[in-house]
């Protein structure tokens, strides 16, 4: 897995032995289940101005909604009664969500059973923020870097910083979080060098949870005629990533499903994957989280089909990381 190897498989027309070899991996570090999380995008709204979301702050033609406690909790209920044990509650970087108001909605989501596992992906709160949710019960976060290419990463999101988000990432492992991050593939400007270097990262941060996705365009963002990448180059990028990574969960992306509708999950969990996000936000809101066009999400009927057309087996765990003995502990 040196960097001219990445770049070489990244370029090569033909990667079928490099999917196969992906789910051996896969298979042999994290069996053959597949777990299931369930996505509660509880606000649209966010203070940050990136140049491919829909979310951007500068988007305003875009409805904006905020999920109440009480509404959260609704959605949460139904995801336990349908046998699901993580939550995964993800937002833009909304900050009239008090560190107050997002420890109440942890502390009433874990009085549901000490044994559903809460994952955020909330974007750049303060290390006291999530010190405090962690003490709330918060078990993982989700914080995806995009890419490690630092001018790339300027350029799409301005007023951020790389260094920043690479040092909070840090942060969080090192409180105890169990830690997700993860990439675009196919952002304008990138490069297979680039998408190397991203493989890399993953191989020396071995973060607990990986999750890659297609660039996709969205109508109100400038962006939007920039065209998404092959299906295929994602696919390599997850299938490096998996022998990177060894033991790291990694969702076929609802991004990937949305690229390829006819069959962008079962392609994901045939090139190292091994979770797949069931969307539980109400439907009334589920169409304005527009971070790009057309997202293709799945119910549980739906996902459970697909799991089954894999020939795999649905895995109703917490699904808790396997890097480490220490974290599986968390409460």
């Amino acid at each position: 897995m040196k960097k001219k190897e990445i770049i070489e498989y990244l370029e090569t027309s033909e990667p079928i032995e490099l999917f196969s070899t992906a789910d051996k991996v896969r298979k042999e570090f994290c069996g053959n289940g597949v777990l299931l999380r369930a996505l509660i995008e509880f606000s649209n709204c966010c203070n940050k101005r990136c140049l491919y979301c829909g979310l951007n702050a500068e988007n305003q033609t875009l409805p904006r909604y905020r999920l109440k406690k009480e509404a959260i909790i609704a959605c949460v209920k139904a995801a336990v009664n349908d046998g699901l044990k993580t939550i995964v509650l993800q937002s833009g970087d909304d900050f009239t969500y008090t560190k107050d108001d997002l420890c109440s909605i942890v502390k009433g989501i874990k009085g549901l059973g000490r044994e559903i596992a809460v994952t955020l992906s909330l974007g750049e709160r303060s290390i006291d923020d999530y010190l405090s949710l962690k003490d709330s019960g918060a078990d993982r976060v989700l914080l995806k870097f995009e890419t490690t290419n630092e001018t790339l990463y300027q350029k799409l999101h301005p007023g951020q910083s790389l260094k920043k988000r690479l040092e909070l990432l840090n942060q969080l492992k090192q409180i105890g979080f169990q830690v997700g991050t993860g990439n675009i593939v196919g952002l304008p400007g990138q490069t297979s060098e680039d998408l190397a270097e991203d493989i890399l990262f993953f191989k020396e941060f071995q973060p607990d949870m990986v999750g890659i996705g297609p660039f996709m365009p969205q109508k109100e963002t400038t962006l939007a005629k920039e065209l998404p990448p092959s299906v295929d180059l994602v696919l390599k990028v997850m299938a490096l990533t998996r022998l990177a990574t060894k033991n790291s969960h990694m969702p076929s992306t609802t991004a990937l499903n949305t690229l390829d509708k006819s069959a962008g999950h079962l392609k994901g969990l045939s090139s190292g994957c091994n979770v797949i996000m069931v969307n539980y936000t109400p439907i009334s809101n589920r169409k304005n989280y527009r971070i790009y066009d057309n997202k293709n999400s799945l119910n549980l009927n739906q996902v459970l089909d697909i799991v089954k057309q894999a020939g795999r087996k649905v895995d109703f765990s917490r699904g808790d990381s396997l890097k480490s003995k220490d974290q599986n502990k968390s409460t």
